[in-house]
């Protein structure tokens, strides 16, 4: 059968939280892309829509409970590094209640608010794509 992501491309979502104007992100810990960062995201389960894919994904890795959320874009990934390739359906909330911890350490080592203008690096593929479609709603 293969695996998503490696034997064929692999359909992921993802979720640009923002809050004061500054984006969240997560630095990773496994491959693809370990030690850069990026936003909380997954795969997408057989017969599940994505934006509910990006709510759970990011409720799971963040803690925080997300109330509402919008198309921001679509991103593919190919990652020579790894050996991946993606397509990714990302949305962005700026709805959501709580505060984003690290609950999942064996997947995210690091967290933090970034202003959109003074990002960590490296950043994701995938992070860099939904900060290129945050930027275009900022004009």
């Amino acid at each position: 059968m293969g695996l998503p992501g490696i034997d064929f491309p692999g359909f992921g979502c993802g979720l640009a939280i923002v809050r004061d104007g500054k984006i969240l992100l997560y630095k990773r810990v496994n491959a693809p892309e370990a030690e850069h960062w990026n936003i909380v995201g997954g795969k997408v389960d057989h017969m599940e829509r994505s934006e509910a894919a990006a709510r759970r994904e990011a409720e799971e890795e963040s803690g925080l409970q997300i109330r509402s959320s919008e198309f921001l874009c679509l991103s593919e990934q190919v990652i020579e590094a790894d050996r991946q390739h993606w397509i990714s359906m990302i949305y962005v909330s700026q709805d959501f209640a709580g505060e984003p911890e690290l609950t999942e350490p064996h997947k995210l080592s690091a967290l933090g608010w970034f202003d959109l203008d003074a990002l960590p690096q490296p950043l994701s593929r995938f992070a860099a794509d939904a900060v290129a479609a945050l930027r275009k709603l900022e004009h």
